[in-house]
């Protein structure tokens, strides 16, 4: 399975596909975006950080145990580090797989994974209105 991972302080832009098709069945991309509300509160946005090396190992370790169980061909993640505008992209994930199944159930499964064990933290930052 190929993997890249990218940390980035600036907007998302998905990368390009690079790789052959030709024995792909299923492309699933995700794009989770920040919203104006988190709980009662108006937010302005999310402010994310993590400690790198750590995030990339748990990555690591997320997308081996996956793959043994769903075998995507490859898996493109990109997640936001900073502040991040109400209605702006914080993540980026991409699963091909032979398969829609398979991408369809690693890419859940993934953004699960990520969201209880990889050390990324975000702060609510409220909108201005709201105080």
């Amino acid at each position: 399975m190929e993997t890249e991972i990218i940390f980035t302080d600036g907007p998302i832009v998905p990368p390009p596909q690079t790789r052959a098709l030709r024995e792909t069945g299923a492309v699933v991309e995700f794009h989770g975006v920040v919203r104006a509300t988190e709980g009662d509160a108006q937010l302005a946005g999310l402010f994310y950080e993590t400690y790198e090396p750590m995030a990339r190992r748990e990555f690591g370790r997320i997308l081996a145990e996956l793959d043994a169980r769903h075998s995507p061909q490859a898996v493109r993640i990109v997640h936001r580090l900073g502040f991040v505008a109400v209605g702006e992209a914080s993540l980026y994930v991409r699963v091909e797989a032979k398969h829609r199944g398979a991408a369809l159930a690693f890419c859940g499964a993934l953004i699960d994974r990520m969201k209880q064990d990889v050390p990324i933290w975000k702060i609510a930052r409220r909108s201005p209105a709201a105080d």
